[in-house]
Order: C-alpha cells, then structure tokens, then sequence
C-alpha cells in the first residue's frame, strides 16, 4: 500500500480504455480491468513475436510475453527478472498460495473480488502518483525500485493496481494478491521478489440509505462475528496532529464507524491465521500449548490512507508489525472518478504471515524447488485442516567471508530520483551478490566503516555468510563465489578492494 508525463498517444488510448470502464456492463468491466496494465505502457513496449519466456539486449528487455524499452534507468538483474514468471501465489500447494487461500476466506464474495492476475509492470504514475508519493519519496530512487526505463518498472506494492481497480467499481470490496519487487538488503527474511495482498472495503453515500454512510457502515460492522482475542487500542480513531482525519471529506462519525470496521475484519483476519498456526503446531505435537494470541493497534503514517494505523501481533515474546492500513484518502476516489465512495484498505505481505504459519526459517526458501520442500505441502490447498509445520530438511554449515574496499571518491551515500545522480547505494553492493551468488547468499551485514582523515574516502567492510539450503557448500566453493564478487565490485562499482 500507497512524473509528469507527456500526454502522447499511447497514454491517451490508455486513459480511453480506462474512462470506457464506467460505461460499461460489469460482464465486460472485468475484462477492461484486465486490459489496464497492457495499455498504460503502450508508449513503452514493443509489439514483437516471441518465441522465448524472457530475453534482454542492449535495448530492451523482454517481461512476460513483452518487449520493453529500456534507458539509464534500468537496473532489472538477470536473477530477478528469470523469476518474474513464477508467481509463487498462484501456485497451488505452495505455501504463498495456502496463505492467501486463507484471507481469501475471511473476506468471501460477493462483497469481496478477487484480482490475483495483474501484469507486474506497471507505470511510475500506478505506482506512485497515483497514490500521492512525493516526487522526491526516497521509494522512487534507483537504489530502491526495479525501472525499466525511467517512465515503466516493477510495482513495488500491489497498491500500484488501487486506483485502477477503485475506478472500476466492480463490488464494493477486493483483494488484490501479487508478485512485488525491491531492492533490498540480504538476510532471512528480506527477498527482492516478495507477494502481498491488499484489500479494501467502500461505500457510496449517493447508494446507502439516505445518504447516511455512518449507519450503512455500522449496519455492516453488526454482521462481522465477534472474536474472544485480547486486543490494545488505548488511541481514538483519529487525532488532530498524530493520526488526523480527512476533515474536508470525511465527518468524525464516518472515520469512527470506517476505522471500527476496518479494525473487526483485520482482527478476524489475525484470529484465522493464527487460529491455523496454532492447529498446525498442535498437529506436529499434541503436547504444544503456545500462548494467548494478543493485538494491539498502533497510529501509522502512510502517503494514501488518513488515519492510518499498523496492527501488531504478540508472537514469541515480542510485537511483531503484522500489516498497515487505514481511511482511504479521498483523492483516490476523486480521481478515480467515484468521488461518492468512503472506505479503507490494507496490505499485509504474505512471506512474513507463511513464515509464522508453517514456522519457515528462511525466505530463500519459499523459491526452492527441490521435491523436499515441495511434497511437504501437498494437498494442503484442498485441506485447509491438514496445515502442519515445515519440517526443515538441511542444516548446511555456513562459510563467512568478509571483504573490505575504498569507495571511489566520487561517490556519494544516498540515493537520487534521477538516474544520472544516482552514486553510492547499499543495495547496489547488495544486488552484486545476488547477481554473482545467487541465493547461495544468507546474509551480508556491515561490520565497520571509515573514513581516511586525511584523503575523506570512505572504506567499508562486511561479512558475506555463503550457504545452500539443500546442500554443504564446500569452502572452495565459496572461495570460487567470493572472488568472482571481488572482480564484480571493481567491475561495475569501481571500488578499490582492500
């Protein structure tokens, strides 16, 4: 969940195809919707026969079936683009999909449409502008997202889809489930490819009885079931400097009745999964008792929700941020052209919820395809009742190497949204290892920094722990691995090893 382009004439069928929405049956809606993306970045592909999956060149790069332009800005590695293809959450008995088949079940439809297939290359605007980014939001930076070229990349949330889909207006929910990318650091619980969903939940005042959104609102939080969990919520619904209300748009008993509904379906939400954790652990052993599942809600800040709020879970003796949501900002609606709907949204990520489910150690794993990983949960997505933990089948030693270089002193720590500035980024070092690596890469962490007196270049050094998942990575091997990410560094960062 959250660029000002010339208007050519791709843009312009695009903006036809999805202001045709409006006017039609919702028997041809659905497949308009479908249509959005491949429209939108009409003025970024090329239409060409493919006989290959994926393929890249000097000038374009190929994604599912289509060719794009590429520029400066793109920055997509081999590793990453090979997997856009997978989509773990459509892949029946992975653990993503079991995951998502389980809040599928708390939000049914027909209130509730389900959205799993949007292309994962999306426009700057869908991504960003749509949402209400700034234009120097540091998620737009080279160091931090996937470009293809500077107008097209890989959506970093599925919130990149919200307005398309509030203009729509196919029911008055949906779930979204998708593939998202970033770059990121490396350890066991950060990927560059991970799968969230998002969901949300609108009234039209000009629909509801009498206009009155609060009682049609309350009237629908009288049919959600109650739940016997403890939950924290010492904060009001909303707060004037910490957490304010949409005060042009929404009343004080609006965003009551909207943060109280929200609230009851994201707790019901928690209970059922945590409901099937627990059962899942009982089955694995009969004598597992566990503790009392507990919540709390706590005030959040996000660029498209007002008020907004994060729900942790109490789980191993520590709070654990679960999901965000909060109060749709009315400018969504409006410039989706349904300026008479209300409601919120949210967004959980789905490898952090199946890594509490199936008590899956590291998130490399969720990529593997070895038929050990893969037969544990067979037959899980027909039985929902059968879930049971994952039973780790390695315990591989890791091989830590450390490496220490002189940045160039031309660089600079922090990231720039324009591609040409952009110098000195962490998850570029990061990238390198992916690249050269692969998922053999557990974790890199900084171990120190520092900067010459004299000569103000900067040295850094850090330990890169090597180890496979489905089998003992000799030392040679790793040696072999390390020093092909020495040369990668010179290379393509101009560091000086030291």
């Amino acid at each position: 969940m959250l660029l000002a382009r010339r208007l050519c004439t791709s843009c312009l069928r695009a903006k036809c195809t999805t202001s045709s929405i409006a006017n039609s049956s919702n028997g041809n809606r659905f497949a308009l919707l479908q249509q959005i993306n491949n429209s939108i970045i009409l003025s970024r592909a090329i239409p060409v026969v493919h006989h290959r999956a994926i393929s890249t060149s000097r000038d374009t790069v190929e994604i599912n079936g289509t060719s794009y332009k590429t520029d400066s800005w793109f920055n997509i590695p081999p590793n990453v683009i090979d997997k856009i293809p997978r989509r773990l959450h459509l892949q029946k008995d992975h653990p993503i999909y079991i995951t998502r088949q389980i809040i599928e079940s708390v939000f049914p439809p027909p209130t509730y449409n389900y959205h799993n297939e949007f292309n994962p290359v999306v426009t700057t605007h869908q991504n960003f502008d749509s949402l209400g980014f700034p234009k120097d939001h540091p998620g737009r930076a080279k160091g931090d997202t996937y470009y293809i070229n500077g107008d097209t990349l890989l959506r970093t949330h599925t919130s990149a889809h919200q307005a398309d889909v509030f203009r729509a207006n196919l029911s008055e929910g949906y779930l979204i489930s998708a593939d998202v990318y970033r770059r990121d650091e490396i350890d066991k619980s950060h990927y560059p490819i991970f799968h969230q969903v998002e969901g949300a939940r609108s009234w039209d005042r000009a629909k509801v009885a009498n206009g009155d959104a609060t009682a049609a609102i309350l009237s629908d939080l009288e049919k959600l079931p109650d739940h016997p969990i403890e939950v924290q919520d010492p904060n009001p619904p909303f707060h004037d400097e910490r957490n304010p209300r949409q005060e042009a748009h929404h009343s004080p008993a609006e965003v009551e009745a909207i943060s109280a509904h929200l609230k009851r379906s994201l707790e019901l939400m928690v209970v059922e999964i945590f409901t099937r954790a627990k059962a899942a652990a009982v089955r694995a052993d009969p004598n597992y008792v566990g503790e009392p599942l507990q919540v709390r809600w706590v005030e959040a800040y996000f660029p498209f929700t007002s008020p907004s709020w994060e729900l942790e879970v109490y789980y191993d003796g520590d709070w654990l941020e679960v999901l965000g949501c909060g109060v749709v900002k009315q400018d969504l609606y409006i410039n989706a052209g349904v300026p008479n709907q209300l409601g919120w949204a949210f967004g959980v990520g789905l490898e952090r919820i199946a890594m509490l489910l199936f008590q899956i150690p590291d998130i490399r794993l969720f990529w593997s395809q070895d038929e050990r990983w893969y037969n544990q949960f067979k037959g899980m997505s027909d039985n929902l009742d059968s879930l049971k933990p994952f039973v780790p089948f390695s315990k591989y030693p890791a091989c830590a190497k450390d490496i220490s270089f002189w940045l160039p002193s031309s660089f600079v720590e922090s990231g720039d949204t324009k591609a040409n500035k952009y110098k000195w980024c962490e998850n570029d070092f990061m990238e390198i290892l992916r690249s050269v690596a692969g998922d053999v890469v557990e974790d890199a962490k900084l171990l120190d920094q520092f900067t010459h007196p004299k000569t103000g270049r900067k040295s850094m050094a850090y330990r890169i722990n090597y180890r496979s998942l489905e089998r003992t990575l000799s030392n040679k091997e790793a040696n072999y691995l390390h020093e092909k990410v020495r040369e990668s560094l010179v290379e393509k960062l101009g560091v000086e090893i030291r």
